[in-house]
């Protein structure tokens, strides 16, 4: 179940992938699930299309969904891969902030300010 907050700032598309992601993550939405069609979500959600289609092109550029043509969109066995990803993100920055000489208190204050701060796209 996704439910979005209308009072957040964090924007609606952004609420719908991060609930997905997690539910993707923790598989309670196992590998091989349909996920309702865009156009049945958005209007479930009371949201646009293209908030809900945003979404699940985040999820599947992150390699969490797939979409299959008018078949529509499965969760893939990418979460595995995403937690890995970052996994190695983590040890990489870890390594660059041992180089800079920062604390480690110091590091996840700086982590967690980037993930607080609204997600911008180029």
């Amino acid at each position: 179940m996704v439910v979005i907050d209308p009072a957040s700032a964090t924007p609606p598309y952004e609420q719908l992938r991060v609930q997905f992601a997690g539910q993707i993550r923790d598989r309670s939405l196992a590998v091989g699930t349909r996920l309702p069609t865009i156009r049945r979500l958005a209007a479930e959600l009371g949201l646009a299309v293209n908030t809900v289609a945003r979404a699940y092109r985040e999820l599947e550029e992150a390699g969490l969904i797939e979409t299959r043509g008018r078949a529509g969109s499965f969760v893939t066995a990418g979460g595995q891969h995403a937690l890995e990803q970052a996994r190695r993100a983590a040890r990489e920055y870890a390594a660059v902030v041992r180089g800079l000489g920062l604390d480690a208190a110091e590091a996840v204050r700086i982590v967690e300010a980037a993930l607080d701060s609204p997600v911008t796209t180029p």
